[in-house]
């Protein structure tokens, strides 16, 4: 583990601390995963992330303070999004950037994200999603990824205000009228279609539930997350998105 105080030349990082768990990428960068941390503060997360026995990482945390801490170089593969699938990708972590942020998480009090925080997350994603040439699309959460075990960022992930910059998806404002699908098997189809995992379908329809109507997720595959999903699609097969 490296810590040298500065950040390399790039004016959003504060400090980098080198993790030793990263291997090189078998897939071109397409996709960036922001996660929680769940830990007690910054500094134990990075010690984690940085531990050789752990065999975690990520590219970047950002403290609640909105310290950015580079921890694996964006050419490198880090290991953050474990058993994960995207759109196709098995291999997430080779195609993707992961951004952790400093959080205690769901289990140890679940609450909203700092502005700091936040403030200092819009102009990193800013300039890889440029760099990368990311589309929206692939701007995700680790529960779009890895569906039937992880929940983070969480349901007040402020999603909305990320959109707001262009830089992910934003929900759908004009939903098309009547039911777009015939039975449940249909919309697990269109779920996969758009990018879910749907092995573990109650956990996938939650993950959809926790990004695009995250004030009720119970798993039910309703009216209303049928239109935004089928509006999700009709949006990228016009062009309208990316």
């Amino acid at each position: 583990m490296a810590d040298d105080g500065q950040g390399d030349g790039d004016e959003l990082v504060h400090r980098e601390c080198l993790s030793p768990n990263s291997n090189e990428r078998t897939l071109p960068i397409s996709m960036l995963v922001i996660h929680y941390t769940e830990m007690e503060n910054a500094a134990v997360a990075i010690d984690r992330l940085c531990d050789p026995e752990a065999q975690v990482s990520a590219h970047y945390l950002i403290s609640e303070e909105g310290e950015v801490t580079r921890l694996v170089p964006e050419e490198k593969r880090a290991w953050h999004a474990g058993q994960a699938y995207w759109r196709g990708h098995k291999d997430v972590n080779s195609a993707s950037i992961g951004i952790e942020l400093d959080h205690p998480g769901h289990a140890l009090g679940y609450r909203e994200f700092a502005d700091a925080q936040f403030e200092a997350l819009v102009p990193l994603v800013a300039r890889i999603v440029k760099e990368h040439d990311i589309p929206r699309a692939n701007v995700i959460g680790h529960s779009d990824v890895a569906p039937a075990r992880k929940i983070d960022p969480g349901e007040l992930f402020p999603w909305d205000r990320l959109a707001e910059y262009g830089l992910c998806l934003a929900k759908p404002e004009h939903l098309e009228q009547g039911d777009p699908f015939d039975n449940d098997a249909a919309f697990y189809l269109a779920l996969e279609r758009f990018g879910y995992d749907i092995t573990d379908g109650h956990k996938a329809v939650e993950a959809f539930q926790r990004r695009w109507r995250p004030e009720r997720i119970d798993g039910v595959i309703d009216l209303q997350i049928r239109a935004i999903l089928f509006q999700l699609l009709l949006d990228r097969d016009r062009g309208v998105t990316r």
